[in-house]
């Protein structure tokens, strides 16, 4: 067994998308656009708990003891998808996905049977993939596992694609969460506000594989021209993120 626990661990797929500064900030946004209904079913299941603070548990709960969260849970934070294809025109792996997961942890967030700790963990967990699948590098390709193979070097410093998007590219503004959000908002046109609020995540799949690609750099060495180039793809991911939970959780909490 633990054999084969490390085994998984060592073969799992990407690392968490946006580190913990990226999924508070799609958090932090998505609070300015809920819904009334929204807000109280939110305040229902996690009482005080903000989006924010609960956009990150998915991520802390990784290194809990059992093979739930470091094994069972672990291919819910991100779908692969072939360059061409798209999600729904393959079956979903045995194992599940970010898609079929969201699917499950809705149902058991509008069961009002279910047990309270159930819904809080479908709840905080269906937060957390929201912002996971705005990280274009968590609608992966087959065989790099969503940019976790391809070795860069980010201002001199190796590391890989995957977590230069997943926090690199974020840190390196030196900004709180709360700043990056306020920004978002500020900056956010009437345009954007209607394009990026779609609440099915289907279609957030389907423009994280026409996002993905342009991501890939020549070479392996990242600096500031690499900033400067996608600065405006990071800016509008996180807020499509940010207008997307608040969209999902609206049209959730808003059905009968």
């Amino acid at each position: 067994m633990r054999l084969l626990l490390l085994l998984a661990l060592l073969l799992a797929a990407p690392a968490a998308a946006w580190g913990p500064t990226g999924h508070r900030i799609t958090g932090d946004l998505a609070e300015r656009y809920l819904s009334p209904r929204a807000r109280a079913g939110l305040q229902e299941i996690l009482g005080t708990e903000s989006l924010e603070e609960a956009s990150t548990w998915p991520d802390h709960m990784r290194s809990a003891p059992g093979l739930f969260w470091r094994v069972t849970a672990s291919p819910w934070h991100y779908v692969t998808v072939p360059d061409g294809r798209r999600w729904r025109d393959q079956p979903p792996p045995a194992e599940g996905d970010a898609l079929t997961a969201l699917q499950r942890f809705a149902a058991t967030i509008r069961d009002p049977q279910a047990p309270l700790p159930e819904r809080q963990l479908a709840l905080r967990f269906a937060i957390h993939i929201v912002g996971d699948l705005s990280q274009p590098l968590h609608v992966g390709r087959p065989g790099d596992r969503g940019g976790n193979d391809v070795k860069v070097r980010f201002f001199g410093r190796e590391t890989n694609l995957h977590a230069v998007w997943d926090g690199d590219l974020i840190d390196h503004e030196r900004l709180a969460f709360s700043e990056w959000a306020a920004r978002l908002h500020r900056r956010l046109t009437p345009e954007q506000l209607r394009a990026w609020s779609d609440p099915d995540p289907e279609q957030w799949v389907d423009d994280g594989v026409a996002v993905r690609g342009a991501l890939y750099p020549p070479g392996p060495d990242l600096s500031w021209d690499y900033v400067r180039v996608h600065r405006a793809t990071l800016d509008a991911q996180l807020a499509k993120g940010g207008l997307r939970l608040a969209a999902w959780l609206n049209r959730l909490f808003d059905q009968p």
